[in-house]
């Protein structure tokens, strides 16, 4: 389901990004007094009350900017009336309305009623008294707030709810496999997608990028219905360009969180580089089934070790997704393309598969025997018993006397033992640890 995306806009230093970080509860948007720090674009998921949404932090009009003023603030604007749901129009209390409020209101007027007016530095209650002059910006009047000490911020965030509540949903896809498509920009993602289609449903070109938004497509094999997500390539951060390309990036993101299944796709011709590490690791914590394909491999010299020497490559760059099916396809010449469904369908397979109880008993004390669980500290450390609580992804809580015993080492060890016994190809595992007695309260997520 398509997470709500709340955008911050307004002009500088009015505290757009100390309202990003209460809001996410973290310190990953740059704060500082001078003008124009928040260069690029910072996103993090967040949740209130049970909603969750993805909040955007953005950059204010830079005064020293090259650019002339007008064509920037309408830039700003743009971005946040097409990609958001909901608009935050932070303003400073403490400075006033200023022309550069006035026109950001003018641009943002045109989408009034998904436009909250926040009026930012309101620390006591005499403070309260200089919000109103901001009812000329046409918004109605501004919501108050502290955003540094968190003042008023409960409230706010009940009525950013309420915004959100208002957004239309996307219906869920019925009987459908959503698979996304990602890797770096030219990887040959669309290439990929006009093969598996039959036709060029998606403009290919030699240059980087030019798939800018996700589009999905449907179709079926042997019974089954398959929704491919095209999505933009990722860049690296330092290369996403002011604007367009951010919220490129944030869409595959999106993709991937509404995907059942990632197909990673790397160039066999490059290495793998730190960017297919951010992309690989994005897709397994948030425990989606995991396949890796090398495409351009009709290019590639091979001999009888050039197989193996990939996989172990990948591997060891790669350790944390070792777990997911390897393909090495030609999307130019259709070479190992039909293997996809097959792969995909298998993997599938592999997410749903649920394991007896008492299978999972045995396994657990053999297991245990061959290698039980310690603390450093020398206290006791058991574990009862262990349970499949639900599937895709596969996931297994652990009954032990206290979850604070169970080491960061051996919990990883357990994961390990229930993929050597039981496979799950492709699939992200997930395992909890829960106490007992005083401990039973307490719960780990390894």
């Amino acid at each position: 389901m398509r997470k709500s995306v709340i955008a911050i806009v307004g002009r500088p230093n009015v505290g757009k990004s100390t309202l990003f970080n209460r809001i996410c509860h973290t310190r990953s948007a740059i704060v500082d007094f001078e003008e124009g720090v928040t260069r690029d674009r910072k996103h993090e998921e967040a949740d209130w009350a049970g909603h969750s949404f993805i909040i955007v932090d953005t950059g204010g009009i830079i005064p020293k900017s090259c650019d002339v003023m007008d064509r920037a603030i309408k830039f700003q604007a743009e971005i946040a009336i097409e990609e958001a749901d909901v608009i935050l129009f932070v303003v400073d209390t403490k400075t006033g309305t200023t022309d550069i409020d006035m026109e950001i209101g003018k641009i943002l007027s045109k989408v009034r009623e998904k436009v909250i007016l926040v009026a930012n530095k309101v620390d006591n209650e005499k403070d309260e008294l200089e919000i109103y002059e901001f009812m000329s910006l046409g918004f109605g009047e501004p919501f108050p707030i502290a955003a540094v000490q968190g003042r008023n911020m409960g409230n706010f965030m009940d009525l950013l709810v309420k915004y959100i509540e208002k957004v239309p949903v996307e219906e869920e896809k019925e009987d459908t496999i959503q698979v996304a498509l990602v890797g770096k920009p030219n990887v040959g993602k669309s290439s990929l997608i006009n093969r598996i289609m039959g036709s060029d449903v998606n403009i290919v070109t030699d240059t980087p990028g030019t798939t800018r938004d996700s589009i999905d497509m449907n179709l079926r094999y042997k019974g089954q219905k398959f929704t491919f997500i095209d999505t933009a390539g990722l860049r690296r951060k330092k290369r996403i360009k002011y604007g367009v390309e951010y919220f490129s990036t944030m869409r595959t993101i999106d993709s991937i969180n509404r995907a059942d299944v990632v197909l990673l796709m790397m160039d066999a011709n490059d290495v793998i580089s730190a960017q297919d590490q951010k992309i690989a690791s994005y897709a397994a914590r948030n425990h989606k089934d995991i396949i890796v394909i090398f495409n351009k491999w009709d290019l590639i010299e091979k001999d009888n070790y050039t197989i193996g020497e990939y996989i172990q490559s990948m591997n060891s760059e790669l350790p944390f997704i070792q777990y997911a099916p390897k393909m090495f396809i030609s999307a130019l010449t259709g070479q190992r393309v039909s293997k996809i469904f097959e792969t995909i369908l298998e993997v599938e397979e592999e997410s749903k598969k649920r394991i007896p109880t008492s299978q999972l008993n045995k396994f657990l004390e053999r297991t245990i025997t061959k290698f039980p669980p310690s603390h450093s500290s020398g206290k006791h450390t058991k574990i009862y018993y262990c349970s499949q609580i639900r599937t895709h992804p596969p996931t297994f809580i652990f009954f032990c006397n206290n979850p604070k015993l169970i080491t960061v080492h051996y919990r990883r060890y357990l994961k390990n033992q229930i993929r050597a016994e039981f496979k799950f190809e492709g699939a992200t595992i997930r395992t909890f640890f829960r106490g007992r007695g005083e401990y039973a309260e307490y719960i780990i997520e390894d």
